[in-house]
């Protein structure tokens, strides 16, 4: 299989530092800084989207050894195990992480967002705009997603 390297392109800066604490991610706002290699103009135009896809890595997990089992997310044994890509935990290969993040500011080299489930120091590796063409309709999904989900992004 190819393999290739990946370089971040920012960091986040939040008030949340623990890996363990996974929800109520709503209300926290971040700035990611972009590296200086991209120059002060590398987020213009942003600012006219009201949101962004933030695709980072969750570096402070380890991959698992085997994916070939499926598992209840979050280990809770009151959910039905799934596959590894019926998941978006961070024990995942590759470890990346995407999330839909509010927009806030714009100011040269740095990203303010609401709602970006990544701690303090996580390398981001890519920024693209939300599109409304590219989101999706009906969406659907079991209901103990729902459940399972109801507190992430509460603030």
């Amino acid at each position: 299989m190819l393999s290739f390297e990946i370089n971040p392109i920012g960091t986040v800066l939040n008030d949340r530092t623990d890996v363990q604490h996974s929800d109520h991610w709503g209300a926290v706002r971040s700035t990611i800084t972009i590296d200086e290699r991209f120059g002060d103009a590398c987020l213009q135009g942003l600012e006219g989207f009201s949101h962004v896809d933030v695709l980072f890595i969750f570096d402070q997990f380890p991959e698992h050894d085997d994916y070939r089992e499926p598992r209840p997310n979050r280990g809770r044994a009151d959910l039905p195990p799934v596959g590894i890509f019926a998941g978006r935990g961070p024990r995942r290969p590759n470890r990346i992480g995407v999330t839909c993040c509010a927009i806030e500011s714009v100011r040269g080299r740095e990203l303010t967002v609401v709602g970006l489930d990544a701690v303090s120091g996580t390398p981001v590796i890519d920024l693209k705009p939300t599109m409304t063409e590219f989101l999706p309709v009906n969406v659907q999904q079991p209901e103990w997603v729902s459940h399972l989900m109801s507190e992430y992004f509460q603030p």
